[in-house]
C-alpha cells in the first residue's frame, strides 16, 4: 500500500474520532484544519495511485465532511440562480 493511501487511511480515522468529541463550534474549526490537510493528501493519492483510488478517497471524505459539502452545493446553487 502506497504511503499517501496510507495517510488518507489515518486522516479518515483521525476525522471520525475528532467527530466522537463534543465541540462548541460544532467542529467547524476541525474541519477547516481537515480540509486544509485533505486537500494536498488528495492530491498526492491521485498522483500516486490515480483517479479512481483518488475519487473513492474524496467520496470517503465526503461523507466523513457532508455538512461543508452541503454547504458547499447551496453556496454554488446560490451563485447560479
Amino acid at each position: 500500500m502506497s504511503p499517501s493511501l496510507v495517510l488518507a487511511l489515518l486522516w479518515l480515522v483521525t476525522a471520525n474520532v475528532i467527530a466522537m468529541f463534543p465541540s462548541k463550534d460544532h467542529h467547524w474549526r476541525n474541519a477547516y484544519m481537515l480540509i486544509a490537510i485533505g486537500v494536498p493528501l488528495l492530491g498526492w493519492v491521485w498522483w500516486q495511485n490515480g483517479v479512481l483510488l483518488a475519487l473513492i478517497v474524496l467520496v470517503a471524505a465526503m461523507s466523513v465532511l457532508r455538512w461543508p459539502v452541503i454547504y458547499l452545493v447551496k453556496w454554488v446553487k446560490r451563485l447560479f440562480a
